[in-house]
């Protein structure tokens, strides 16, 4: 990927990362700035073009490093044999809270790349785009879908599911005192009631 920017220490590559996540996740690729990004990360301009060489140089490598940082964590967290929707969608959030603990805004990122509309940003970036798209869409595969079928078909599952965890998030990360555990249990309560209630509708 970058054999340069691993040879600092952690801390610093980090810090570099955590600032240019935060950025580009609040402002998408084309109104981020790369002056926001050194003064979050407290570098020079300077350094992070004698690691990145551009701003679609450092976007790109921040969307592959990402995509493989996630999907390892999933890969720790998710059962492949898992077929029950709520336990895998449970699992997943499970790898996202261990990965916002290191890195706050990487989901973020991640969502707000997926839906980039800049030309330069989609053509850096849609090698990996499409191949991480594939291995998420690969985890909900593996969900047997046939026993809400009588309840709601399997788009209006999953998105019910990812309205519940994106309005959640919002509201939780806002506040004072926020932790990566306190929003993975809040949308694990949320994922409770939505079992519970299509629970009760299969039993109708």
């Amino acid at each position: 990927m970058n054999d340069k920017f691993f040879e600092l220490k952690q801390a610093k590559q980090d810090r570099m990362i955590n600032a240019a996540l935060k950025i580009f996740a609040l402002s998408g690729y084309r109104h981020a700035s790369t002056d926001d990004i050194v003064r979050e990360a407290g570098i020079s301009k300077g350094l992070l073009f004698h690691y990145f060489g551009s701003k679609i140089g450092l976007y790109s490598f921040l969307f592959e490093y990402s995509a493989r940082f996630m999907l390892l964590e999933l890969s720790r967290e998710v059962r492949s044999v898992e077929t029950n929707f709520f336990e895998l969608v449970r699992q997943m959030e499970r790898a996202r809270m261990q990965v916002m603990k290191m890195y706050p805004y990487m989901q973020q990122f991640i969502n707000r790349c997926m839906k980039e509309d800049c030309p330069e940003a989609l053509e850096a970036t849609q090698e990996r785009r499409t191949d991480y798209k594939q291995r998420m869409d690969d985890y909900f595969m593996q969900v047997d879908y046939g026993v809400y079928a009588s309840i709601a078909d399997s788009s209006r599952l999953t998105g019910l599911v990812e309205y519940m965890i994106r309005g959640v998030t919002e509201e939780v990360t806002g506040r004072y005192d926020f932790t990566p555990e306190k929003l993975y249990r809040e949308i694990c309560a949320y994922l409770d009631i939505l079992r519970n209630a299509f629970r009760g509708g299969q039993e109708r």
